[in-house]
């Protein structure tokens, strides 16, 4: 594919994530009155760079899914996946993290590819995205798979916490917070990080079928 096409046409019938970005961003409010100014000096610029680059990653990876076979025509006139879009926009406006617009990108292809659950959990997701931080989605994937040394024959799970996020090692009262975050959405089964358990037992899975579900949301399974 050459550097044209790769380009976001402004107008075209390739370009129906511009247009569903746009229509989702343009939700958002801008402040009225004597601030107007003021807000557009200092916050517009940061958040039109934010909403173009949105815009043009999100046509790119559409493009590509046309690329294999998608019809982006019929995107166009399914109301699930302009709500998806919407949502995914309106929240992606709202954060620089690249983990968390990542996350934002493969949930929008996941429900172009019918790789996403029903609506409703969509929505839940999409407001757990909005939520939650990197760190909270990091402590998520390692509590999937946990990865202990095979000479660890006794510990907690805050052992396996600060082995494998070293930024938090030390930070108990902060890790414990996310934890209670993730427990209290059902991402994961235990309630604490704490309790002594043997090897085998820090090595168990501890995401909830739910947190299976999320994580797969928000991971590729495409492009």
């Amino acid at each position: 594919m050459s550097d044209s096409q790769l380009e976001v046409p402004e107008r075209s019938g390739g370009d129906v994530a511009h247009a569903l970005a746009k229509a989702g961003l343009s939700a958002i409010p801008i402040v009225g009155g004597p601030a107007v100014e003021l807000f557009q000096f200092v916050v517009q610029p940061p958040l039109e760079r934010r909403r173009e680059k949105w815009m043009a990653e999100i046509g790119e990876k559409l493009r590509k899914l046309e690329d294999q076979g998608v019809n982006l025509e019929s995107l166009q006139s399914d109301e699930k996946f302009i709500s998806a879009v919407m949502h995914a926009s309106q929240i992606a406006i709202r954060t620089h993290v690249p983990a968390k617009l990542e996350a934002l990108r493969n949930a929008v292809l996941n429900v172009a590819t019918r790789q996403a659950p029903e609506e409703a959990v969509q929505h839940m997701f999409f407001d757990f995205i909005d939520s939650l931080s990197e760190l909270h989605i990091r402590i998520l994937i390692v509590f999937q798979s946990p990865n202990i040394s095979p000479n660890i024959n006794m510990g907690a799970l805050s052992n396996v916490l600060e082995s494998n996020i070293p930024e938090l090692r030390g930070r108990r009262n902060i890790y414990d917070q996310f934890w209670r975050d993730l427990f209290s959405r059902g991402l994961v089964n235990t309630e604490g990080l704490h309790v002594m358990m043997t090897g085998q037992g820090l090595a168990s899975k501890r995401t909830t079928s739910l947190g299976d579900d999320f994580l797969s949301f928000i991971m590729s399974g495409q492009t």
